[in-house]
């Protein structure tokens, strides 16, 4: 006989009691109907599992040996529905989510660091790329989320744009320019520049190299980076100049200057993505954070 979790919390409920009618009240079930599933139980089992008489209720010796095992069994099946429940709304897992190296000035780890206090039963891993990477993974399944930059749309990619911020100019401290604190950017369109490769993403690299571009001259890029870390120690060491996102320039190395930007309205744009097709509460949670 198979025994249902429903009949054996009606079981389990008769045996607290012993009183058919106090039992069906703390079920919120009619009295036969729990005098038919007791019944039904009974003649499956082929066994008493109650003493009844026109005064009291006992249990049995049968009925003593299944409400222990009874127990067990409807709490195994409670943590079992609770735990594929959380899991379907994402507060039982794993999440896999993606990050620019610009984006850690504003605070990335931190929100992590809440999230796992808030959902302590979903495990996080972290996976640092830049933006065209970033978007092929969520695409494909692979992260559940990702904050990139200046992301291109992306089927099956949904974009929450969350900061805008202004550029920067980064020049090596023996620069012509590195005294003046403000310059235009199309002063530097004859320099020599350091930058990401053009896979890194289209928007990221018209929206980046924007200021300059505004002048009317295309920068001659000398040599390539995967990370704004890179591109900066590159500065640094004279190999070139760049334009960069304020919060990727924050901590520059020794040997650099930073210096405003002025005539540009260029900004750039950090966005979550994630699956189209995913509405998990818990990745609504994890964006919304503050």
């Amino acid at each position: 006989m198979d025994l249902e979790i429903r009949v054996l919390r009606s079981f389990l409920a008769l045996a607290a009691e012993l009183h058919f009618g106090r039992a069906a009240a703390s079920l919120h079930v009619a009295q036969p109907a729990l005098s038919q599933q007791i019944r039904r139980l009974e003649a499956g089992l082929g066994v008493e599992l109650f003493a009844r008489t026109s005064r009291s209720v006992k249990l049995t010796t049968a009925g003593a040996v299944l409400r222990e095992r009874a127990r067990s069994l409807v709490a195994q099946s409670e943590r079992v529905v609770d735990e594929v429940m959380r899991v379907g709304r994402g507060e039982q897992g794993r999440l896999d989510v993606g990050f620019v190296s610009s984006a850690l000035p504003l605070g990335p780890v931190e929100r992590v660091q809440r999230f796992r206090a808030d959902f302590p039963g979903v495990h996080i891993e972290l996976l640092e790329g830049w933006t065209a990477r970033l978007l092929a993974k969520v695409a494909l399944g692979e992260l559940d989320l990702a904050i990139v930059r200046d992301p291109d749309v992306v089927d099956g990619v949904r974009l929450t744009p969350f900061r805008t911020e202004r550029f920067v100019a980064a020049v090596p401290l023996s620069h012509p320019l590195a005294e003046r604190g403000r310059i235009f950017a199309s002063e530097l369109a004859g320099d020599p520049f350091v930058f990401f490769p053009a896979e890194a993403g289209e928007l990221a690299t018209v929206r980046n190299l924007a200021p300059v571009l505004a002048g009317g001259r295309m920068p001659t890029i000398v040599q390539t980076g995967s990370t704004w870390t890179t591109l900066l120690h590159l500065v640094a060491a004279g190999i070139g100049v760049t334009v960069a996102p304020a919060s990727a320039a924050l901590v520059p190395p020794p040997g650099i200057a930073i210096l405003e930007l002025d005539g540009t309205d260029a900004f750039s744009e950090l966005a979550w993505a994630s699956p189209a097709d995913d509405h998990r509460s818990i990745l609504r949670a994890f964006i919304d954070d503050n």
